[in-house]
C-alpha cells in the first residue's frame, strides 16, 4: 500500500475511535442533566425547556407517575357527536376566564408518588364540571383518593388505570368528596403526601419510591359530618370525544374541561414555557391530564392544560401543547362526562 494512503488512512481511523468515544449519543445523555436540557433550547424554538426535577430523581421513578396504562383504549365510554352546525369558536378560550366562580378550575393538584394520573385528570374535570353546570352554587371537590382506591375496574391504583373507566365509575358507583393531602376538606381527602422534586423546598424530598394504593375505605374522616353512602356525587353520563379539533373545543365550551391522555417523551419533563413540541428523547409512558381550553401564540396553536406535578412544574403547573396535529396522542384520548 502506498505509504501516503496508509498514512491518511491511520489518522482518519483514529479520529473516528476518538470522536465515537467523546460524542455521547442523545440516549445516553442523563434526561434530568443541564446538558440535555441545552440540547432540547438548542433543538426548537416554539417552548423552552428547564430544570422542574432535581438530577437525582430516578426516571425510573418519574415514568411511574405516568399511570395511563398502555391498553386505555379498550376502556372508553361511548362516543359524543356534537353538531357544530351555528357553533362559532373563538381564537382563544381558558375555562379559569369563562367560570371565575368556580374554584376548582384554577387549581392544580398532586398525586404524590402515586400513578393516579389517570384519576386526578377526572376528578378535577368533573370537580369543574359540577361546579359549571349548577350554575357555580354546588361547589364539590370529587375526591382522587375515593377513585384510586375503590374502583376496581379503573385499573390498579397507583400502578395505572383508565380514564375512561373513571368516567364510567363516577356514573356507576358515585364519588364522594375529598380535597387534597392535609387539608381535611370533605369525606376522604387525598392520602399520599406530596414530595419536593427541586434540589429544596417546602415539602420533605422525593425519595424515589413510589406509595402504594390507599386502602377502600367506604367511610369519612371522622371530623366530617356526613355519611360516606350520602355524600357520593354522580355522573348522568359519560362519553369520549374524537380526535376531531372542534369536536373536542365545543364540549369544552359547552361542557366545561376535558380529560386528556397523551405520550410522555423524555423532554416533557423540562418543560417550562411556550407551546410544547417533542424534539428530544425516547418515550416514558402515557399520562392523563385536564385540558382548560385553547389558543395560538406566535402563531402557533396549543392546548392549555393543568398538569397534577403541583404549581411548581412547568408554567405554575400549567403547559401548552401544539393543536391541531393530535400531536403526541393528545386528541386521540378525550374523555368526559356530565353530573346529575
Amino acid at each position: 500500500m502506498n505509504l501516503s494512503i496508509l498514512f491518511t488512512f491511520i489518522l482518519a481511523s483514529t479520529y473516528y475511535s476518538s470522536a465515537s468515544t467523546t460524542t455521547k449519543r442523545p440516549d445516553d445523555i442523563h434526561l434530568l442533566s443541564d446538558e440535555f436540557i441545552n440540547r432540547i433550547n438548542q433543538a426548537q424554538s416554539t417552548w423552552t425547556a428547564g430544570r422542574n426535577f432535581a438530577e437525582n430523581i430516578p426516571i425510573s421513578y418519574l415514568k411511574n407517575l405516568m399511570g395511563v396504562l398502555p391498553d386505555h383504549q379498550n376502556y372508553m365510554p361511548p362516543l359524543l357527536t356534537h353538531d357544530l352546525e351555528g357553533v362559532e369558536l373563538p381564537t382563544a378560550f381558558d375555562a379559569r376566564e369563562q367560570w371565575k366562580n368556580c374554584p376548582t378550575i384554577q387549581e392544580i393538584r398532586d398525586q404524590g408518588s402515586c400513578g393516579s394520573c389517570w384519576a386526578f385528570g377526572a376528578v378535577e374535570a368533573m370537580s369543574d364540571r359540577i361546579c359549571i353546570h349548577s350554575n357555580a352554587t354546588t361547589h364539590f371537590h370529587v375526591s382522587s383518593d375515593d377513585l384510586v382506591s375503590c374502583c376496581w375496574t379503573c385499573g390498579m391504583g397507583c400502578n395505572g388505570g383508565y380514564p375512561g373507566a373513571a368516567w364510567n365509575y363516577w356514573v356507576r358507583k358515585g364519588l364522594v368528596s375529598g380535597g387534597q393531602y392535609g387539608t381535611q376538606q370533605g369525606c376522604r381527602p387525598y392520602e399520599i403526601p406530596p414530595c419536593e422534586h427541586h434540589t429544596s423546598g417546602t415539602r420533605p424530598p422525593c425519595d424515589g419510591h413510589m406509595s402504594n394504593t390507599p386502602r377502600c375505605l367506604q367511610k369519612c374522616e371522622s371530623s366530617y359530618s356526613i355519611p360516606y353512602n350520602q355524600d357520593k356525587s354522580y355522573g348522568s353520563r359519560a362519553y369520549y370525544i374524537g380526535s376531531n379539533v372542534q369536536q373536542i373545543q365545543t364540549e369544552i365550551m359547552k361542557n366545561g374541561p376535558v380529560e386528556a391522555a397523551f405520550t410522555v417523551y423524555a423532554d416533557f419533563l423540562s418543560y417550562k414555557s411556550g407551546v410544547y413540541q417533542h424534539v428530544q428523547g425516547s418515550v416514558l409512558g402515557g399520562h392523563a391530564v385536564r385540558v382548560l381550553g385553547w389558543g395560538v401564540q406566535g402563531n402557533v396553536p396549543y392546548w392549555l392544560i393543568a398538569n397534577s406535578w403541583n404549581s411548581d412544574w412547568g408554567d405554575n403547573g400549567l403547559f401548552k401543547i401544539l393543536r391541531g396535529s393530535n400531536h403526541c396522542g393528545i386528541e386521540s384520548a378525550i374523555v368526559a362526562g356530565t353530573p346529575k
